[in-house]
């Protein structure tokens, strides 16, 4: 059974940093993409930031500079560090990955950036 854990969510300043995590298991995680997803409030869930089984990386335009996608096989993790972070960038951000006809979601992390 593939499960994916998101944890490191909260409240933060704009400006500010936070990291996000992802553990998964049930799945062989060192041969997947693991991508981040994000949903703000009333708007449809965007994709953030992925990264391959070779360990390159793809951010969408709004996030370049400020956020690093990164993984830890050993520790079937994914991690999100975001920094320069603002309320823009407030939303539930959720850890993806998928596997032929598998399409895996965790249940989210809130993030929400005050200004």
């Amino acid at each position: 059974q593939v499960r994916l854990v998101e944890s490191g969510g909260g409240l933060v300043q704009a400006g500010g940093s936070l990291r996000l995590s992802c553990v998964a298991s049930g799945i062989n995680f060192k041969i997947h993409t693991m991508t981040w997803y994000r949903q703000a409030p009333g708007k449809q869930r965007d994709l953030v930031a992925r990264i391959f089984s070779n360990g390159t990386t793809d951010y969408v335009d709004s996030v370049k500079g400020r956020f690093t996608i990164s993984r830890v096989n050993p520790w079937n993790t994914v991690h999100l560090q975001m920094n320069s972070l603002s309320p823009e960038d407030t939303a539930v951000y959720y850890c993806n990955t998928r596997w032929g006809p598998g399409d895996y979601w965790g249940k989210g992390t809130l993030v929400t950036v005050s200004s």
